[in-house]
């Protein structure tokens, strides 16, 4: 299967609608993401059922900058709507085959839990009441 594009308009669909979706945040003009291309696409070939997408983050500055890309490449992983790995740097071929078998792995049922467990904690640590007593 062939990578496919994301722009601002498919992002949300196509995250929303595939359970596992690599997302490589690239440029033309970057030798590091020209060099990681094919290891990538080599990638995508041995893992058919997985989504494979790119975000040329010169075409797409919004969808860039709302998920924070100050360095490409930068590879994510999102599974079941959770960004569950985002890393720059090109990864050489057995490290990208590793990371997708660990990501493959991934109990989301406990990162779900983990994910509401912190944002519980985040959320009483800035309730009124907690910490000094009122007058």
């Amino acid at each position: 299967m062939a990578t496919v594009e994301l722009t601002k308009e498919n992002f949300d669909q196509t995250v929303s609608e595939n359970p596992f979706v690599l997302i490589d945040f690239w440029a033309g003009w970057c030798r590091p993401c020209l060099q990681f291309a094919p290891v990538y696409e080599k990638a995508a070939t041995a893992n058919p059922d997985l989504v494979f997408a790119k975000v040329d983050t010169e075409a797409q500055q919004e969808l860039a900058a709302a998920f924070d890309i100050t360095s490409i490449p930068t590879l994510m992983i999102v599974r079941d709507q959770v960004a569950i790995f985002a890393q720059p740097g090109a990864l050489p071929e057995a490290a990208l085959t590793d990371l997708i078998g660990q990501a493959r792995a991934l109990d989301m049922d406990e990162v779900r839990a983990k994910i509401a467990a912190e944002q519980d904690k985040t959320a009483s640590a800035g309730e009124p009441g907690s910490g000094t007593p009122e007058a």
